[in-house]
This record gives C-alpha cells, structure tokens and sequence, in this order.
C-alpha cells in the first residue's frame, strides 16, 4: 500500500513543497502555543481551571 502511494507521489511535480510548508506551519503554531503559554495572565487560567466546577 505505501509503495503504491509513493509510486504515485513521485509522479507528481513539485510536490516537495508541501512536506515543508506542513513542517513550518507546524512549527509556526507550535512556538505561537508555546509563546501564549508562557505570557498568558495566571489569574486567567486559575479562572479557567475553576469554570467547570462552578454553579455559573
């Protein structure tokens, strides 16, 4: 199955393009997630924490 996917793959133009923009949109992402976790204000998630336990 996967030499058969491959076969075809191969065949295409240009398609080594796209293994890299997946790469760098996840890496984009990636930092982007690990930035805002480290900014975010803690009184934030500590009310976020406590949303599902609460009445309202």
């Amino acid at each position: 199955m996967l030499k058969f996917i491959k076969h075809h793959m191969d065949t295409i133009a240009g398609i080594g393009i796209y293994p890299v923009i997946a790469f760098v949109l996840f890496l984009t992402i990636f930092m982007a997630v690990l930035w805002w976790v480290q900014t975010v204000d803690k009184r934030h998630l500590d009310r976020m924490n406590r949303l599902p336990l609460s009445d309202h």
